[in-house]
């Protein structure tokens, strides 16, 4: 995917030479050109099109945006009654994810999102460890966060 961008950059600049325009409207062009080109030439390319994985990291941003917003909602919920009955605990569970990346990326997502805390990860990486503000209510929520953000975490790293 780097070299796709660098690709992509040097085609950008080298319409700008051809067209004996130092503007940022010819370099647009030009891009757009070599965005154009990349796509026409990805099957001979040995990555993925880089454009579709932007696309993914994109879709991951906004679903992140998404969970961090409506479990900061369920912990305001639970922090703003008269009477706080929570009832935290340690989850555990298992995920596909291979990679360090992958595991990392996760186990930062989880991490992120109110509610809920990643405490450790087995060596082997297929169990995560978390600590959940509301074992009933919040574990339901933090393993759907968990399978929503396994596969856009998929989308991004895997071809």
């Amino acid at each position: 995917m780097p070299m796709q961008v660098l690709i992509n950059l040097f085609i950008g600049v080298l319409w700008m030479f051809l067209q004996d325009d130092w503007s940022i409207l010819s370099f647009a062009s030009g891009y757009l050109f070599g965005i154009l080109v990349l796509f026409i030439l990805r099957r001979f390319l040995d990555s993925k099109f880089y454009l579709f994985t932007m696309h993914a990291v994109v879709q991951l941003f906004f679903l992140f945006i998404y969970e961090l917003f409506t479990s900061s909602i369920m912990v305001i919920r639970e922090i703003i009654k008269p009477q706080i009955d929570i009832k935290p605990g340690i989850i555990s569970f298992a995920t596909s994810l291979e990679s360090d990346l992958e595991v990392t990326l996760l186990a930062l997502l989880l991490t992120l999102t109110p509610g809920s805390v990643v405490m450790e990860i087995t060596p082997d990486k297929k169990l995560f460890y978390i600590h959940a503000m509301d074992i009933p209510e919040l574990s339901d929520a933090v393993i759907r966060s968990k399978e929503k953000f396994e596969e856009a975490i998929k989308k991004v790293t895997r071809p």
